[in-house]
């Protein structure tokens, strides 16, 4: 059974850092792409950051050199580590996994987590 629970999220003050978790079951590794995305009230969902199979990166430019996504298949998780953050970044952030079976592609959703950063 999929399953992505994040934790991580919480209240920073401007400059400070954050490390968002995803705990993914079955296993990190039974999925393509991995990653982040984000809503901000009144805004869309947007993708923030993934990682495939063969951990090629990709990050929207707001993130870039601030941002990291990275993946331990031992643990099964996969992590937002989140530097100089801005109050533009305040958003809930959700846990995204996708694999592709059987000639169809699943997306998967974690539940969110807030993250909310103060000036």
């Amino acid at each position: 059974q999929v399953q992505l629970v994040e934790s991580g999220g919480g209240l920073v003050q401007a400059g400070g850092s954050l490390r968002l978790s995803c705990a993914a079951a079955p296993s990190t590794s039974s999925f393509n792409v991995l990653g982040w995305y984000r809503q901000a009230p009144g805004n869309q969902r947007e993708l923030v950051a993934t990682i495939n199979s063969g951990d090629s990166t990709n990050y929207v430019d707001s993130v870039k050199g601030r941002f990291t996504i990275s993946r331990d298949n031992a643990r099964n998780t996969v992590y937002l580590e989140m530097n100089s953050l801005k109050p533009e970044d305040t958003a809930v952030y959700y846990c995204y996994a996708s694999r592709y079976r059987f000639g169809n592609n699943y997306d998967y959703w974690g539940q969110g987590t807030q993250v909310t950063v103060s000036s």
